[in-house]
């Protein structure tokens, strides 16, 4: 394990010794599949009182207030600071800091991580931890030195799926501190499932995924116009914000692809569960992932479960066991997909019922807070090195 960042005093020492571990989460606040998580562990430490959380969320130009003020009436602690310049996101998390007092700040997601850990070592926060949530991001030369070079002053480095945890490892992450957390959901809400046949659903179509550069809604789209030659017409709902330019790039091409009568634009919807459960097909047409929630949650949902064979989507979709995989980029493969369970209810039946039982036993947000409450424990004990066959 790393050296803490610096050497309590013997005021902080008491101090610590008289309250609950603080923890403080630091991620994007563009709402993406990192953010959730984020949000999740909080609302876990919440319910355990095993730790003290606060959340800090950097700003973003799509970052919706409305969602921030649901957190703070939710009663979750929530912070902002800016986003607009990495200078300003670093002085504004050190003042918060230095306030809060953490004993860990866990970095989320690429490039927060960088920043968030900067101003941990700034404010002489004793532990930190580093969760990549992706299995691609933009490193160029010089971030990847900044990554390494932090990874020495940090005691541990989680991806969250194996997959991503080999893409830190190749970079040069230590073998003694990175390790995979599987995302888990809550199943809570959708354990109405069971209610709603398969065969008795809408033969229909969700994906529910923001849009932007990472996502793949264009593949989704073109598939679906194949579909129509071949006679086959399911509605499509796209649940998600995101980026403007990117939404209104599939506006444009629905539209040239004679779509708009099939594909409707939901944009953030507030019962993705409900959605999910009324349908047949959830859908997640992507470049890349980590591990991906919204896949889980449709399968959780009762759904089939259709993904672009892509690091983190294999993980979760064993194919023509608990879903199909279809290849990267490829209309024609994820439209054989969706034909074969529009017109084959057996295999649908089948999938879908093996995709629920696997959400709800291997990514369980109740497993994925234990884990990562365990992995604190060890660092607030001093534990070195880890016990990663523990956590």
């Amino acid at each position: 394990m790393s050296t803490p960042s610096h050497a309590s005093t013997p005021t902080e020492s008491t101090d610590r010794a008289l309250r609950r571990p603080r923890v403080l989460h630091f991620v994007t606040g563009g709402f993406s599949g990192a953010t959730q998580v984020a949000v999740d562990l909080v609302r876990g430490h919440l319910a355990g009182q095993s730790f003290e959380p606060l959340l800090v969320l950097r700003r973003k130009p799509h970052t919706e207030q409305a969602r921030v003020d649901a957190l703070l009436s939710e009663g979750i602690p929530v912070e902002m600071v800016a986003g607009w310049a990495h200078i300003a996101t670093v002085r504004q998390l050190v003042k918060i800091c230095e306030r809060f007092r953490p004993d860990i700040l866990v970095a989320h997601g690429f490039s927060e991580h960088l920043w968030g850990r900067y101003a941990g070592l700034l404010a002489k926060v004793p532990h930190l931890v580093h969760v990549e949530h992706n299995s691609r991001e933009r490193y160029t030369w010089s971030r990847t030195r900044q990554m390494l070079w932090l990874s020495r002053r940090t005691d541990a480095i989680v991806g969250c799926s194996e997959g991503v945890k080999q893409v830190l490892l190749d970079k040069g992450t230590p073998v003694a501190k990175t390790l995979a957390i599987s995302n888990g959901i809550r199943t809570a809400p959708f354990a109405a499932a069971v209610q709603h046949s398969w065969r008795e659903r809408i033969p229909g179509i969700i994906m529910a995924a923001r849009f932007a550069r990472q996502k793949d809604h264009t593949t989704l789209l073109r598939a679906i116009a194949l579909l129509r030659s071949r006679g086959h017409r399911p509605s499509v709902k796209l649940a998600g914000a995101g980026k403007a330019s990117a939404r209104n790039a599939a506006h444009k091409l629905s539209a040239e692809l004679g779509l708009t009568d099939q594909v409707e634009f939901l944009g953030h919807h507030k019962d993705v569960p409900g959605l999910l459960m009324t349908h047949q097909i959830c859908v997640l047409s992507t470049h890349y992932e980590g591990m991906p929630l919204s896949l889980i949650e449709g399968m959780a949902a009762g759904c089939v479960a259709i993904g672009t064979r892509a690091p983190g989507v294999q993980e979760v979709i064993d194919h023509d066991r608990n879903g199909l995989l279809v290849a990267h980029e490829d209309a024609a493969s994820l439209a054989d997909a969706l034909e074969r369970v529009l017109t084959r209810p057996e295999d649908g039946e089948r999938l879908a019922a093996q995709g629920r039982a696997d959400a709800d036993t291997l990514y369980t947000l109740e497993r994925m807070i234990a884990r990562y409450e365990t992995l604190f424990g060890q660092i607030i004990a001093g534990d070195e090195p880890l016990d990663l066959s523990r956590i």
